[in-house]
């Protein structure tokens, strides 16, 4: 137990720090700007550059890890979209927005400082996979499913070019491609350019938890939805169970790959949930609840999940 505080006091400490200072300061929404760009634009796709381009190619072609991890992924955003529309009788939008609450993890953010912190460098690969392609994916389906809702007044053929150039040139992918390129070329990198990308992924991971504790601070909870309670659940706990049960029915994974998987999908809803909710004018308060509320939450169960998987609670071949 000691182990398990250890490594969350200074991940989580880095929130509440950055909460504080928010509260404390009462610095306007539009002071954490250079920051996010900085986070955004620099240090994320610099920390994704290097835990890509110094593994072995191989390790990076795994397409049936990424399709297994994706497919559970969206297994829980389709029930939880079938329980809002069908169920509850929301509207498509609201219901777009409500899956992604329980499905898309803060995996930008908080993925690669807690994966790495806690299960070493043998995480940094899938920690890379999972964030560029389920990232990507999202970047696709929120645009499509809004538009499918009439909230998106793009016409089809301008609604695909601008999926595509976000995807294309968003920093999280560019960083990974390039990061890919360099793997499978081995292409020698100079010492100077090597040190550089170290600086900036060094300031990743606490510059992006200080952001986030900010963030949470500038948005008080004002509404609580009622799909909390199914919502809740849904991300940090059936998300992780359905993507550790998934890989290990298909196995042939290393243990620290499905070890990493699964910390990564119990992780709070991600602050662009309230993004796209905002974009679209859907379910913003509420978004900005939801991710409030799982990421106080999270404390509990992400440590709860790191016991699981230090102690070996979490077996790794369920399935024979």
């Amino acid at each position: 137990m000691a182990d398990i505080i250890s490594l969350l006091l200074p991940f989580f400490g880095l929130i509440l720090i950055g909460y504080a200072a928010a509260k404390a300061t009462k610095q306007p929404a539009e002071a954490l700007g250079w920051l996010n760009t900085f986070i955004i634009y620099a240090a994320l796709p610099a920390l994704f550059f290097k835990l890509v381009s110094r593994t072995p190619i191989e390790e990076l072609t795994r397409v049936d890890f990424i399709v297994t991890d994706i497919a559970a992924t969206y297994a829980v955003f389709i029930l939880l979209f079938a329980i809002g529309r069908f169920v509850r009788g929301n509207a498509l939008d609201d219901c777009t927005i409500q899956s992604f609450a329980g499905a898309y993890g803060n995996i930008g953010y908080m993925g690669p400082g807690l994966a790495l912190l806690a299960l070493g460098e043998g995480a940094a690969v899938p920690v890379a996979l999972i964030i560029c392609f389920e990232n990507a994916l999202h970047f696709i389906v929120a645009p499509a499913l809004m538009a499918a809702a009439g909230d998106d007044k793009r016409s089809g053929g301008q609604l695909a070019a601008d999926i595509a150039r976000k995807v294309a040139l968003h920093p999280f992918i560019l960083s990974t491609a390039a990061g890919f390129a360099v793997a499978a070329f081995h292409i020698d990198q100079p010492l100077a350019f090597q040190r550089l990308v170290d600086y900036l992924a060094q300031a990743a991971a606490p510059c992006a938890l200080f952001a986030m504790g900010v963030t949470l601070a500038l948005r008080p909870l004002k509404r609580v939805p009622t799909e909390i309670v199914y919502i809740v659940p849904a991300k940090l706990i059936l998300h992780p169970i359905a993507v550790f049960l998934a890989l290990t029915a298909v196995g042939g994974f290393e243990p620290v790959w499905i070890q990493a998987a699964v910390l990564l999908a119990s992780l709070p809803t991600a602050t662009n949930v309230f993004v796209i909710g905002q974009q679209y004018g859907v379910w913003q308060e509420r978004a900005s609840a939801t991710i409030l509320i799982t990421t106080v939450l999270s404390v509990a169960s992400v440590s709860l999940w790191l016991i699981a998987i230090r102690s070996g609670l979490l077996p790794l071949q369920l399935f024979p």
